[in-house]
């Protein structure tokens, strides 16, 4: 049944995977993590079929993430100029896979540079958007501009304007259940030829930060199929990580005995 309890402890951040591998090193820098609260059954509807919403306390959590793309490039080459850096705005859930593990499901993905939509569109099925976008920070650091405007595909006109005060860092005591619930998610789902797939994207642990979001209008969530978000967000920020994103693998069932739970 759809919603039921995440049935593990988020106590603590799980560690990062090993990505030995790696298909394609990015930067993500100067994150803000925007999440509200959403019924099962509101977000079920919107998951493909083998893909179950992941809860905690039996609620469903959706999140909108406006951040710096950076040093995009594949192994043994340089970030190519003005192509390798852009903003990006992802709207994402959490959902158990067949595996039994847990992972990201992109609901949209809007980028600023059409030429990293159209591959990933066409390439891996991902939900992405050609964005006018920006990312710009206050001369001390402690605010972020973010703004978003959807050209294609559409709904045109889609939009994301944040803007947010940062505080600062959280420490590791500090963190419940919840922090790590909504920030520690090191896999992706994908549905590349109608085939579900995963993929990890090793990076340390986040150093959360406190932040307010002192303006914030958005209808990229509604874009996404879901209702208006009812309430404040829970909010986080980060500086950014490094990251390694392994290559997409077919999902296969969890055997019945002796299975490991991916993370």
């Amino acid at each position: 049944m759809a919603g039921t309890m995440t049935t593990r402890s988020w106590a603590q951040s799980p560690p990062p995977p090993e990505v030995r591998r790696p298909v394609m090193h990015q930067r993500w820098r100067q994150l803000t993590f925007l999440h509200w609260e959403y019924t099962p059954d509101a977000v079920q509807r919107l998951l493909p079929a083998g893909l179950e919403v992941d809860t905690f306390d039996g609620a469903a959590w959706v999140g909108l993430v406006p951040f710096l793309m950076d040093g995009v490039r594949p192994p043994g080459l340089p970030p190519a100029p003005w192509a390798s850096r852009f903003p990006e705005t992802n709207v994402r859930t959490y959902a158990r896979g067949p595996d039994g593990g847990e992972a990201i499901w992109f609901l949209s993905l809007d980028a600023a540079r059409l030429g990293a939509v159209l591959a990933a569109r066409t390439g891996y099925a991902l939900p992405y958007f050609w964005s006018r976008m920006s990312v710009v920070a206050s001369a001390g650091g402690g605010r972020l501009r973010y703004r978003a405007r959807r050209r294609w595909p559409g709904p045109a006109g889609a939009r994301c304007d944040a803007d947010v005060e940062l505080g600062a860092t959280f420490e590791a005591a500090e963190l419940g259940q919840l922090d790590h619930f909504l920030t520690a998610r090191f896999r992706l789902w994908d549905l590349p030829a109608g085939r579900l797939a995963v993929a990890a994207a090793e990076h340390p642990p986040w150093r959360l930060r406190r932040a307010t979001v002192v303006g914030l209008d958005q209808d990229l969530l509604q874009a996404a199929g879901l209702p208006p978000p009812d309430g404040p967000p829970v909010v986080h920020a980060a500086d950014g990580v490094r990251v390694r994103i392994g290559a997409w693998h077919r999902v296969r069932p969890a055997r019945a005995t002796g299975a490991t739970t991916p993370r």
